[in-house]
């Protein structure tokens, strides 16, 4: 079988049990992701992310780690890091008043965008963390509490300056990033983690608002996720289940070619597919075959794991039956997104130059 791992699964504590080792070592399986459940403290961060490589080298350790209110790690150290509407307040500044430095409103959010991700990423790498699910790129439309200040701006094109100033300070670091949720989740109130939201907006209202950062930052994009949305004018499934949305809008029109992750497959966006429930099995063969190369199941290791074996079981067989193909490409990108450098040990980044001029240029 051509090899591909593209389940992203979690861990219920802070050590691996057994279990966790088990269905880490299983090649379905490519990597991990984290939660504030899963952290006490650095020193135990550190060695949790050092089990996890021990049972494989090449999982990719993940977090969903933006800023503000989503921030699964915030003490023993650790910057809290602000929401990214507060970068595009500072944009719209017109630099005057004594608490601002000299220059543009722009200038200074795009350095305030760099030094976030830089900081972000250095610290989640001197802890053994490889990857965080940032920047949102959705606009600030106002209904969504879900989304809120965890966006930029409104305006796509602030959006996207500010994420590639962001992405840059990731980059710097040696983490790749994540677009999301593909194509706007930003215009809908309701939440995909319980609700199915439904956007009803034409395609090329979407394309000239929502998605337009995803064609501008195509080629320093490396992965994306797609929102657990319907857009009823353009195809009757959510985005992350639909082939136009990722094989002909995202690959085709916009040219991305990195990695896709679906969404966490527990939501109740994910599951409710043509008007009928689905297991975690079938949603996550919708997913792959609509075009994701990895798929995330968050939150149901603790207790049995039941739902995480049934998946790994369940993705196993549809893979012998035919329901989907593994992909050295989807493999390829997933690789991809594994540091290229080693990461600086924590007691030295405190102390590094370019770490402390980051954390001076945080709003």
């Amino acid at each position: 079988m051509t090899r591909h791992s593209p389940l992203i699964i979690d861990v219920a504590g802070t050590t691996l049990s057994a279990d966790d080792r088990r269905r880490l070592a299983h090649p379905l399986v490519g990597g991990i992701i984290l939660f504030a459940r899963n952290w006490q403290h650095r020193v135990q961060l550190l060695e949790l992310c050092a089990a996890i490589k021990e049972v494989r080298g090449d999982l990719l350790i993940c977090v969903d780690h933006e800023g503000g209110r989503v921030q699964r790690f915030r003490t023993d150290g650790f910057t809290h890091l602000p929401p990214m509407r507060v970068l595009g307040e500072l944009w719209m500044d017109d630099g005057k008043g004594a608490k601002h430095r000299e220059g543009s409103g722009a200038l200074r959010a795009m350095d305030a965008a760099t030094a976030a991700g830089y900081v972000l990423a250095s610290e989640l790498r001197a802890c053994g963390v490889d990857f965080s699910f940032t920047p949102v790129l959705d606009l600030d439309w106002g209904p969504s509490t879900v989304i809120g200040d965890r966006a930029f701006h409104q305006d796509p094109r602030v959006v996207a300056m500010l994420a590639r100033a962001l992405m840059h300070g990731l980059l710097q670091a040696g983490m790749a990033n994540c677009g999301k949720h593909f194509p706007g989740h930003g215009h809908v109130a309701a939440d995909s983690h319980t609700e199915v939201p439904v956007d009803r907006r034409g395609l090329t209202a979407i394309l000239q608002d929502d998605a337009a950062p995803y064609g501008w930052l195509s080629s320093v994009l490396t992965s994306v996720m797609p929102a657990h949305v319907i857009y009823p004018k353009v195809d009757s499934r959510p985005a992350g289940f639909s082939q136009k949305w990722l094989q002909d809008i995202l690959r085709t029109r916009l040219r991305f070619d990195g990695a896709i992750f679906s969404d966490d497959l527990s939501m109740e966006g994910a599951r409710r597919l043509d008007g009928q429930v689905v297991s975690y099995t079938d949603a996550a063969v919708a997913a792959l075959q609509a075009g994701c190369d990895l798929v995330l199941l968050c939150n149901q290791s603790v207790g049995e794991g039941r739902a995480v074996d049934e998946l790994i079981e369940g993705l196993d067989a549809a893979a012998d039956a035919g329901r989907w193909q593994p992909s050295e490409a989807s493999e390829a990108r997933r690789v991809a997104l594994l540091p290229q450098m080693p990461p600086q040990p924590w007691d030295e980044l405190m102390v590094q130059p370019a770490y402390m001029r980051a954390l001076d240029l945080l709003p």
